[in-house]
């Protein structure tokens, strides 16, 4: 099984068990979410572990090592299973019915790699994960401690068209990114007077925007509030992208972006590209971390 080259040089440390007031906002991306694994572990190195977490679909799972307090280990993980079956291939098709197998992901990767649910589950701070209900069309925010948070991570990083949807309470889910890539509204909505967002694509990043997909119109038939919610996706991510730019500019937000554009395929498999991403993520959070003291008011 292909590993990354570098894996031996992966951090392998636990945070401080300090809590930082502010909200992050973990945008989704599938393989580009190294990046924000990085960026993560530079921050848990620093010490800085904000009270309130909101992630969506790679955001989600980025945000379990984050609040695990685990520095590297869903790089770890990501970097060492990537090419396991039962994690991201055949196996996970047999046994999730989607591209990622989650079943294998918490029952045996986590076990082995001794995540730490004690801590992750620590009501002290707080995560939100984003996912699409396919009746109404609209993004749902699951709470840990209020939910099942392993099925509502599941859901949130569920991806369309090559997965079957998750059913939690009998709803049928998928990706939060199918209606909401960065969650950035629900920080807004909340008041934090601090917002820290991370971004998986450069800040000049603009999706294209189609509405009308032949595939999309097929599979969810029967789902037509998904089907036009999921249309406006591409707009929608546009104009927060837009607002976070204004937003990042009068210092309101604070935004980490990767300095230029992260060329890495939806379902990358190049282990080499995929461990570069990662130190991307965590040096230039490194750089940007006196900027980050300064947003957050204080000096490091």
């Amino acid at each position: 099984m292909k590993i990354y080259s570098g894996y031996k040089r992966l951090p392998n440390a636990r945070a401080s068990s300090q809590i930082t007031e502010g909200c992050l906002v973990l945008e989704g991306g599938g393989w580009r979410g190294l990046y924000t694994q990085g960026a993560l572990d530079a921050l848990m190195e620093e010490g800085i572990n904000f009270r309130r977490v909101i992630g969506v679909s790679a955001g989600a799972l980025s945000a379990m090592g984050y609040l695990s307090g685990q520095i590297g280990i869903c790089a770890r993980i990501n970097l060492k299973y990537r090419h396991d079956s039962d994690y991201c291939g055949i196996g996970a098709m047999l046994n999730d019915k989607g591209v990622t197998g989650f079943t294998h992901f918490f029952r045996d990767i986590a076990k082995k790699e001794g995540f730490d649910w004690k801590r992750f589950l620590d009501p002290e701070r707080s995560l939100a994960v984003s996912v699409t209900n396919l009746q109404t069309g609209e993004t749902e925010y699951m709470e840990k401690g209020s939910c099942n948070i392993r099925k509502a991570i599941k859901a949130s990083a569920t991806v369309p068209y090559v997965s079957a949807p998750v059913k939690i309470n009998g709803i049928p889910y998928l990706d939060g990114g199918c209606t909401e890539k960065i969650p950035y509204h629900l920080a807004k909505k909340e008041g934090h007077e601090r917002i820290i967002v991370i971004r998986t694509r450069d800040r000049s990043f603009r999706r294209e925007e189609k509405n009308n997909h032949i595939l999309r119109n097929i599979l969810y038939m029967r789902y037509p509030a998904f089907r036009e919610a999921m249309g406006n996706a591409s707009k929608n991510y546009n104009l927060v992208a837009e607002e976070l730019e204004a937003d990042e500019a009068a210092g309101r937000t604070f935004m980490q972006a990767p300095a230029d554009p992260v060329h890495i395929k939806k379902f990358e498999s190049d282990m080499e590209k995929l461990g570069d991403l990662y130190f991307r993520g965590y040096n230039e959070m490194k750089e940007n971390m006196p900027a980050l003291w300064a947003y957050l008011g204080g000096d490091r």
